[in-house]
C-alpha cells in the first residue's frame, strides 16, 4: 500500500524506540552545553542578546569588512540584496558612537538598528514564557483528548523530542534564536502533535490488526507531512535566493522540525503505542 513500505511488525517496541532515544540523549547534551554557555537552549541572536545590526550597500568582501571593523565585536556577516548584513555584539556607548561615525563616513546609506542588552533579556524571558505556556497548553489538550496516560505521554514525549532535536541541530548548523525562529518553534509545537494525534486515533479508536492500522496511519500522515515539507522547502529556496534572512531562518527551522517529527512520530510514538497495545491497552 503506497510508495513507501512501512511494515514494522517484525520490530519490537524496544527496537523502535532505541535509535530515537539515542538521538534524544545526544540532543539533550548539546542543548545543555549551549545553555551552560549562553543561558539559553539555543544560541541567542541579536534580538535576545542585544547588539547592533547594520545593513550596508557594498561590494566589499567578508575579509575586507572584517578588517574594516576589526576593532569592534563583529559576530556575523550575512548577504542581502546588493550588500551585507552585519551583526555586532554588545558595546559600550563610546564604542557604539565610534562605530556609528565609522559607518556614516564609509557607508553613508547604511541602516543601523540597535537593541539594548536589557531589552534583549526582557525578550528572552517573554519568549521562554511563550514556549512553556504553549507546550503546557498542548499537553493539557492532549490529555483531555485521550484521557489515557500512556498514549498521551507518547504524544507529548514525541513533541518534546521534536523541539529538543530541532534546538540541537540549530546549535550545530549555527541558526541563532531570534524572534523569527521562536515563532517557527511555536509553530512546530502545534504541527508536531498533528501526526501523533492522527496515529493515536487510528490505533486506539479503530478496529483491525495493529500493523494494518499503523500502515494506514503512516501513509496518511506522510502525505500530510510531505505537502508541508514541499511548501516549506519552496519558501526556503525563495528566501535563500532572495537573501531574505528572516524567512530563510524560519523555513530552515521548520524543515529541521518536520524531519525530526517524522523520526519521532513513526518510531518513538509508534514504539510506545505498540508496547501499550501489546500489553492490553486500547481496544
Amino acid at each position: 500500500m503506497g510508495l513507501i513500505n512501512y511494515n514494522i511488525e517484525k520490530y519490537s517496541p524496544q527496537q523502535l524506540v532505541a535509535i530515537p532515544l539515542v538521538f534524544l540523549i545526544i540532543s539533550l547534551i548539546i542543548v545543555a552545553l549551549t545553555m551552560a554557555a549562553t543561558g539559553m537552549p539555543v544560541t541567542p541572536g541579536i534580538d535576545f542578546s542585544g547588539g547592533t545590526a547594520v545593513t550596508i550597500i557594498t561590494t566589499d568582501s567578508r575579509e575586507q569588512l572584517q578588517a574594516t571593523f576589526a576593532g569592534y565585536p563583529l559576530n556575523d556577516i550575512g548577504d542581502v540584496n546588493d550588500g551585507k548584513f552585519l551583526k555586532f555584539g554588545t558595546m559600550t556607548d563610546a564604542q557604539y558612537q565610534s562605530l556609528s561615525e565609522l559607518i556614516s563616513q564609509k557607508y553613508p546609506d547604511a541602516k543601523i538598528d540597535q537593541i539594548g542588552e536589557s531589552f534583549g533579556k526582557s525578550l528572552q524571558s517573554q519568549a521562554a514564557i511563550a514556549l512553556i505556556i504553549s507546550f503546557i497548553g498542548m499537553a493539557i489538550v492532549v490529555f483531555l483528548s485521550f484521557r489515557t496516560f500512556v498514549p498521551s505521554v507518547a504524544v507529548i514525549l514525541s513533541a518534546f523530542a521534536d523541539m529538543v532535536m530541532t534546538a540541537a541541530v540549530m546549535n550545530i548548523v549555527g541558526i541563532s534564536l531570534s524572534l523569527g525562529t521562536t515563532a517557527a518553534l511555536l509553530m512546530l509545537i502545534g504541527y508536531s502533535v498533528d501526526s501523533d494525534i492522527l496515529l493515536t486515533n487510528r490505533v486506539l479508536k479503530r478496529q483491525g490488526k495493529l500493523n494494518d492500522k499503523l500502515m494506514g496511519a503512516f501513509h496518511t500522515g506522510i502525505i500530510m507531512t510531505s505537502t508541508t515539507l514541499a511548501a516549506t522547502t519552496a519558501l526556503f529556496l525563495v528566501s535563500w535566493f532572495g537573501s531574505v534572512q528572516v524567512l530563510m531562518e524560519i523555513s530552515a527551522v521548520l524543515l529541521i522540525g518536520l524531519f525530526a517529527d517524522i523520526f519521532n512520530t513513526w518510531l518513538t510514538n509508534v514504539g510506545i503505542l505498540k508496547w501499550y497495545v501489546l500489553k492490553g491497552g486500547g481496544k
